[in-house]
């Protein structure tokens, strides 16, 4: 969400989109930033050492949240029952952008010019 600052890594919405194609990345961006969401919710439910977070080194982090990850998708594989959730139903329409970040706040230049590339490259 625009709580964040714009980079090259990390996608906000445009603030005030001017075009069409701008509504349709912000829409886009809104859609998967739930879709997320939700599938962390589901993978802290499953693995409840991710649902107090995590106190290790970043890289770490990053470790142990792709081995829950695999484990989940094992699990599926396996239909293992304990915990079931399905991606595919997740409500993920009703998603309106989050516009927390201050609107006269700079945006980092190189996190424009990814973002146009985005926007004008698929939306």
């Amino acid at each position: 969400d625009s709580g964040y600052p714009l980079t090259r890594y990390l996608m906000t919405p445009y603030l005030a989109p001017r075009t069409p194609t701008e509504e349709r990345f912000n829409a886009s961006l809104c859609r998967t930033r739930v879709l997320i969401e939700q599938t962390f919710g589901i993978l802290k439910r499953k693995f409840q050492s991710l649902h107090f977070g995590l106190r290790t080194c970043p890289d770490q982090a990053v470790e142990y949240i792709t081995a829950t990850c695999i484990l989940h998708n094992i699990a599926i594989d396996r239909q293992d029952t304990q915990v079931s959730y399905n991606i595919c139903d997740l409500n993920i329409r009703d998603c309106q952008p989050q516009l927390l970040q201050d609107p006269a706040a700079p945006a980092r230049n190189d996190g424009v010019l990814k973002r146009a590339a985005i926007t004008n490259g698929f939306f």
